[in-house]
């Protein structure tokens, strides 16, 4: 898994923006990680957490364990805890989520059900992330472009 899809570049040097990859652990492991909360994380920390490993279910309570101890070391805070879905709409192939098709409806673009099923669920999980309407969605198209599905 690399650690940056290429629309996330322009930041990716710095990590002055939470990465997609961290994103998805962050889903993963049921933490809401606030944009102050990881400007406070030294330079390390977050290459840290972007490295570390969250796919088995002892990887996902080690994710956990540190992004706390981070949260709590670098800003005094609690993590924040996210309810974490059982069956979250990346992992399932089959279906395109209403907010991607109504976002590539709306940029014009097709996205079929076969080109979805394609995917790998971190770039089913990122598409979902930035078709929410709460999202800047600037990096929509990119992103498809990218995973060449345009």
């Amino acid at each position: 898994m690399s650690d940056f899809f290429q629309f996330e570049m322009d930041f990716a040097s710095s990590l002055r923006c939470i990465p997609m990859q961290v994103r998805y652990k962050l889903d993963r492991c049921g933490i809401k990680l606030k944009l102050p909360q990881w400007h406070q994380f030294s330079t390390e920390d977050r290459q840290k957490l972007l490295g570390l490993p969250c796919q088995t279910p002892d990887q996902v309570q080690t994710y956990r364990e540190t992004l706390q101890r981070l949260v709590q070391e670098a800003t005094g805070e609690i993590a924040t805890d996210l309810p974490i879905e059982t069956n979250p709409d990346w992992e399932n192939a089959a279906k395109i989520p209403e907010s991607v098709d109504q976002k590539a409806r709306e940029m014009q673009v097709s996205l079929t059900v076969d080109q979805w099923a394609k995917l790998t669920p971190i770039q089913r999980f990122v598409l979902i992330k930035l078709s929410r309407s709460n999202h800047e969605n600037r990096n929509f198209i990119p992103a498809l472009e990218e995973f060449q599905r345009v």
